[in-house]
């Protein structure tokens, strides 16, 4: 399954990244390499809890990418 992460680097230079698919799901890393594969070791543990407890997977968030023309190009 696929779902989108969200990664951003809080003000202490720590990464940070959660799954807003998965509610509460977080991890982090002092690299985004480390916190992409922490967070991808968390959602596996909570797809794995879900699973274990018989309540169903959220469906992956979809998304689309829009150009928004701004400044001097409009």
């Amino acid at each position: 399954m696929k779902f989108r992460i969200l990664i951003e680097q809080d003000e202490d230079g720590v990464f940070v990244a959660n799954c807003p698919t998965l509610p509460g799901c977080w991890s982090q890393g002092g690299t985004r390499d480390e916190a992409l594969a922490n967070i991808q070791d968390a959602m596996r543990g909570y797809l794995e809890s879900l699973a274990k407890s018989g309540d169903p997977i959220p469906l992956p968030i979809t998304e689309e990418v829009v150009d928004i023309p701004f400044g001097k190009a409009i």
